[in-house]
């Protein structure tokens, strides 16, 4: 086993550098994974931006990534050395009352992501990384590691559209179709839903159509008049907000069909967007908005599942370039530059 594990750190904003440290002593619940992939998010990306500075450094990020068991503390009895695993990186403290019911994203007592050396972060942009067994999940051996790195996103999409309460044969309107937009999209297509989709950016327009969808551009057309023309004048069931923007956030409230529409508050933005409610139109027209964040553990099964039977393909949501761990900073920038697509970075390299 070795014995030093190479990592990329954020130090400050803009500035991310390669390090090494001692691989840490297993614990008896806990698992040393080799790290193969991890793609970079835009909360990762938006620190380096200087639009996370809250998030703290040193920064070890990464949360998108897939890994092989290397090895395992005297108690693990969930894997094995050799499983092909993706984390669930909120895995709770597993003992409070939310944790025992798997709400483990409601942890009465969440587990600080701050090493005893002072680094924070869940150590994805790494050759190897350590975990309580409770945290990882089995993914096909046989995913491209970019689209295993889905997991993670794909399981906070799942747990948004469990709580929009979307069914079959309903119609749901995606504004943005970014990373989020399309998973939302995606999923929501598996799950039975007609889907329509806006988007200003031409090559992100492409890609959405491409798979299939309805596609509005809504630089150049009313994107609330050709919903209603697209659900012959009544609007759709529900919008899935999945971009930070004010206009786009009002144009979802007319989105939606006149009594029950449901609005999901998918995407969070640094600073917040303004979003600008008349309560008495929510009251008459008994409107649901909701919010969502993170996922809980039967999530991440199910995004497991989703991934490994191909349920949701996402190969059309990772862009071609795979870069080393020691091009960390061109990954960022790759990563941060507008239309891009999921950037993955290959940790072992």
């Amino acid at each position: 086993m070795s014995q030093m594990m190479r990592f990329a750190c954020m130090i400050h904003k803009g500035c991310s550098v390669t390090m090494e440290r001692p691989i840490p002593e297993l614990g008896p619940h806990e698992v040393l994974i080799r790290q193969i992939a991890c793609n970079i998010c835009t909360a990762d990306y938006g620190q380096w931006l200087g639009q996370r500075e809250h998030q703290g450094y040193p920064m070890v990020g990464g949360h998108e990534g897939c890994a092989t068991v290397e090895a395992v503390g005297s108690e693990v009895q969930s894997c094995k050395v050799g499983d092909f695993v993706g984390v669930n990186s909120y895995p709770g403290c597993g003992t409070c009352g939310a944790c025992i019911k798997g709400q483990v994203s409601r942890c009465e007592n969440p587990p600080k992501q701050i090493t005893p050396d002072g680094y924070r972060g869940e150590f994805g942009f790494s050759t190897h990384a350590v975990w309580d067994e409770r945290a990882l999940i089995q993914l096909n051996p046989e995913l491209d590691p970019a689209c295993a790195g889905f997991l993670e996103p794909l399981a906070t999409v799942i747990r948004g559209q469990k709580k929009l309460r979307l069914a079959a044969f309903e119609t749901v309107a995606v504004i943005g179709a970014g990373t989020m937009g399309m998973l939302n999209a995606l999923e929501a297509r598996a799950r039975g839903a007609r889907v329509i989709v806006s988007e200003p950016m031409e090559k992100k327009r492409n890609v959405a159509q491409s798979l299939g969808f309805a596609v509005i551009d809504p630089s150049v057309e009313d994107p609330i008049v050709r919903v209603k023309e697209f659900t012959g004048g009544i609007g759709v069931d529900c919008v899935i907000v999945a971009v930070t923007s004010a206009i786009a956030n009002a144009q979802a409230m007319d989105m939606v069909k006149k009594i029950d529409g449901r609005v999901l508050f998918f995407a969070a933005g640094y600073p917040a967007p303004a979003l600008d409610i008349d309560s008495n139109m929510v009251h008459y027209r008994r409107m649901e908005l909701i919010g969502t964040y993170g996922g809980d553990h039967e999530d991440f099964e199910d995004a497991a599942k989703q991934l490994n039977t191909g349920m949701v393909d996402v190969s059309a949501l990772v862009e071609p370039e795979r870069f080393p761990l020691t091009r960390m900073q061109e990954a960022f920038a790759a990563a941060a530059t507008p239309g891009m697509y999921r950037v993955c970075v290959n940790c072992q390299e």
